[in-house]
């Protein structure tokens, strides 16, 4: 075949493009055959791509624009849901790496890799993030991701000790960005009934090729019922390294009701994003509509994650689930009513944005609600639960002491406030001022209650020390550190002129 200027496109293997025809084998052949070539692909901007129901997947390994095509995606009866529509991924074989032990923070190893690689290492004898609440669970083992570069230098945070290592992956990283840009797409919401446990769906794109930067990707969807299963997120970024979403649209979703581990009903939700076990993980200008509106679930939830930054996105929320670490940083953001969600530790820093949130930052009951670190807030405006009635607590925090996640527990050593506006204006009857902490003893999530003991076998380290310049609230009454009588007796409020 011959084609101009070194691009392809989906016509050339048949695709019709008239929005009726399944183009997904044409699809599939099309980025094939780039991938052999070494060919980008461009689409028909007046195209509507039909992806049907088939287990076909589409392998990119070179740039790809999709401009304004469309893509219909129909989920009301496909041949296997588990299956990606698109998989972003590395041409280069991975590597095989002995590491043997590691210790936390380590920046050398022995190692030598051909290329630089992002890593993977476990220890399969030592399970953490033991899940507590309605989704219990009894964790994942003890693993950690990082770049490993040839002179055996490591880029990113070592979070744990590994006396021994059970499982090394290690994946070249492309010296080259490969760009996918463009595509609206609209997703066909499945309608699949599964009352009891996760189901989760993907019929998406998902990129495990470090260097990929996603650039103006719409995602629509339509046709949600009252019934439905959860999806994985329409962009899944798994284990890969340096990976930049720009300017995107996402979609929030319906929320449905499952029965969870622990036998009582909970919510369950999709999310639009999704980032796994990823190194440098960059969110900018991506935007969602209708962030406040309570009956769509928060769009995007990350785990294993190192070094986050989000700079000029509109969302419904950002979450690390299982863990962030080194750097988490949000910048000149507007996040809605599920807000800004954390456990991890190293930096989190949130300034210039706005938020909505119950609390300004939320720190993970489920998984101990721990931050080893600071917390820094600049030139920030937070509406306390979207502008209802609430008392504000600005940092949420729940960790008893009694349930071993698998790692130490404790609140961010420190917390920087440097210009914050609390817009209270609408509180409860007797209000006397938003409390910087909520208790960490209340812990009701319907399995147990509030824990009166004194026996913590499990102790949860409180805040040393809150730092203050230039809060104002528009209430005027002045902040009060928690309603903990032993959390205000181990942490200290200082203020700065």
């Amino acid at each position: 075949m011959d084609f101009k200027e070194g691009l392809i496109d989906y016509e050339a293997f048949g695709a019709k493009g008239d929005g009726v025809t399944d183009d997904m084998p044409a699809i599939c052949e099309a980025h094939a055959y780039a991938n052999a070539h070494g060919l980008s692909v461009r689409t028909k901007p007046d195209a509507t791509y039909h992806l049907g129901g088939q287990a076909l997947t589409a392998v990119i390994a070179t740039d790809t624009d999709w401009n304004t095509s469309r893509f219909t995606v129909d989920d009301t009866q496909v041949e296997d849901h588990k299956a990606h529509l698109f998989e972003v991924r590395s041409l280069l074989e991975p590597e095989k790496l002995q590491i043997d032990r590691l210790t936390r923070d380590q920046r050398q190893v022995d190692a030598r890799p051909e290329r630089d690689c992002h890593v993977l290492v476990e220890n399969a004898h030592k399970r953490q993030y033991i899940r507590r609440g309605l989704n219990q669970n009894d964790g994942v083992p003890q693993h950690d991701c990082f770049v490993l570069r040839r002179d055996g230098s490591v880029e990113a945070d070592i979070d744990w000790e590994y006396d021994q290592i059970t499982r090394v992956e290690a994946r070249p990283i492309d010296d080259q960005t490969l760009y996918l840009r463009g595509g609206v797409f609209t997703t066909f919401a499945n309608r699949e009934h599964h009352p009891k446990g996760y189901n989760y769906w993907n019929r998406n794109i998902v990129i495990s090729r470090s260097n990929t930067e996603v650039a103006g990707l719409t995602h629509y969807v339509v046709g949600e019922t009252a019934v439905g299963c959860p999806y994985s997120g329409f962009i899944s970024v798994q284990q890969c390294a340096h990976i930049t979403l720009r300017n995107c649209f996402a979609t929030g979703h319906k929320i449905y009701s499952t029965i969870g581990a622990a036998g009582k009903p909970v919510s369950m939700g999709t999310y639009d994003y999704n980032a796994n076990n990823v190194v440098g993980f960059t969110m900018i200008g991506c935007r969602m509509n209708h962030i406040t509106d309570r009956t769509r679930w928060g769009v995007i939830g990350s785990n294993f994650c190192k070094d986050i930054l989000l700079e000029d996105c509109h969302l419904s929320r950002m979450d690390t689930h299982m863990g962030v670490s080194g750097t988490y940083v949000i910048r000149r953001c507007t996040l809605g009513h599920m807000g800004l969600n954390a456990i991890g530790r190293g930096q989190l820093t949130l300034e210039d944005s706005t938020l909505y949130g119950s609390s300004l930052v939320s720190f993970r009951r489920d998984y101990g609600s721990t931050w080893e670190g600071s917390l820094k807030i600049r030139n920030c405006r937070w509406i306390p639960a979207c502008g209802d009635i609430c008392q504000p607590h600005m940092i949420n925090v729940s960790n008893d002491g009694t349930h071993d996640f698998g790692y130490p527990c404790s609140m961010p050593e420190e917390v920087v406030i440097d210009g914050l506006f609390v817009d209270d204006s609408n509180t409860p009857e007797n209000y006397q001022g938003m409390y910087f902490f909520t208790s960490p003893d209340d812990f009701h999530d319907g399995v147990e209650q509030a824990f009166a003991s004194e026996e913590r076998p499990f102790p949860y380290t409180p805040c040393q020390q809150v730092k203050l310049r230039g809060l104002t609230t528009a209430s005027g009454l002045r902040p009060r550190l928690s309603p903990n009588a032993t959390m205000n007796a181990h942490t200290a409020v200082v203020e700065e002129d």
